[in-house]
């Protein structure tokens, strides 16, 4: 949005949400004088410079123990400071991308390592190696776990204690946990590498809201089938109560039974085929303007596809139902007396 990205250690960028807003406290604590919905220019952020502080110029030792100084004025004039410099404010590219770093000034690993390097070896993360107590509060540590998290708050540890992977598909994120649990397979506990997958967990959470609105739909499709096939059965049961005379003339030719079926039966078939090709063209036209609004809504790209082998089960159903909808009136046709069905005006 403004500047340029970073090329050295000391560079720091803003990162803004996607409509252009940031932490106002990260622009108070560089001294703009700012209010909530203040507007300011992205150009007078760029160039602006501050200090990091060095453990030994922030805390002072008095009596085994470490407070911090209060003289500010003469700490960030130190000439042990590194001096930062704000390059560039960022923003998403778009807004169906998530954004993955928070709000708010933004720094590479190396400027992590170096202010590392740099404290690892002050005087407090040295006295606190050393000591059963906080040196900040003199409380006793219970365990060496409380003592190593003082230290690496202190930045006086090199040991990452979290780290965060983002992989650009779901496909790389599996090929990540395949790694990942592939290495801890035969470690110890306390050697294996403890992560939480966040995608999958937003899949799953998904997914399951998903499935339950895919039960429903299959729910209203049940209701809808079962009303088809009954109305397929009225539709076959009127065309048998028109066509009686047809029947009995077809027996006095000599037609049996299961030759009236057939007939009532193919006649279903081809309803079911006719009908189930029909929706499966409906179905085909209507991707088209749907992925049309989704694109222009979501700028995702072929959303709604119509799988082909999904078509032809469709198909198969539709011609299904159909057959086992019209199946009983073609039984009750074959069922007719001849003699009965001549009679029939």
């Amino acid at each position: 949005m403004a500047g340029a990205y970073p090329t050295k250690t000391t560079d720091v960028v803003l990162i803004i949400n996607k409509d252009n807003s940031t932490n106002i406290n990260a622009l108070t604590n560089l001294g703009f004088k700012v209010k909530n919905n203040q507007k300011v220019d992205f150009n007078k952020i760029v160039g602006t410079t501050f200090k990091t502080v060095d453990n030994d110029t922030y805390y002072k030792s008095a009596a085994g123990m470490f407070l911090p100084n209060t003289d500010y004025k003469t700490m960030y004039s130190n000439s042990s400071n590194k001096t930062l410099r704000v390059v560039g404010v960022l923003r998403v590219r778009s807004a169906n991308e998530e954004n993955i770093l928070a709000t708010g000034f933004a720094y590479s690993d190396n400027l992590t390592k170096a202010l590392v390097d740099q404290n690892a070896n002050s005087a407090i993360v040295k006295a606190q190696k050393s000591s059963s107590r906080n040196v900040l509060t003199g409380a006793t540590l219970s365990a060496s776990a409380d003592k190593t998290q003082v230290i690496q708050a202190l930045g006086g540890s090199k040991t990452p204690s979290s780290i965060m992977i983002h992989p650009n598909n779901f496909k790389n994120k599996d090929k990540v946990l395949s790694y990942l649990n592939a290495y801890n397979k035969g470690k110890s506990k306390a050697n294996k590498v403890i992560y939480t997958d966040m995608a999958g967990s937003v899949s799953k959470l998904t997914g399951g809201l998903m499935d339950a609105i895919t039960y429903v739909l299959i729910a209203f499709a049940g209701i809808s089938l079962v009303t088809s096939m009954i109305m397929i059965s009225i539709i076959t049961y009127t065309s048998v109560l028109e066509r009686t005379k047809e029947i009995g003339v077809l027996k006095a030719l000599g037609a049996r039974k299961k030759d009236i079926t057939r007939v009532f039966d193919a006649e279903t078939a081809i309803l079911g085929v006719a009908s189930g090709l029909i929706g499966i063209f409906i179905a085909w036209a209507a991707t088209f303007p749907i992925n049309i609004v989704l694109k222009s809504m979501t700028n995702l790209s072929n959303v709604a596809q119509l799988n082909p082998v999904a078509a032809i089960v469709l198909i198969l159903i539709s011609t299904v139902l159909t057959v086992l909808g019209g199946h009983v009136p073609a039984r009750m046709a074959s069922k007719k007396d001849a003699a009965t069905a001549l009679r029939t005006e």
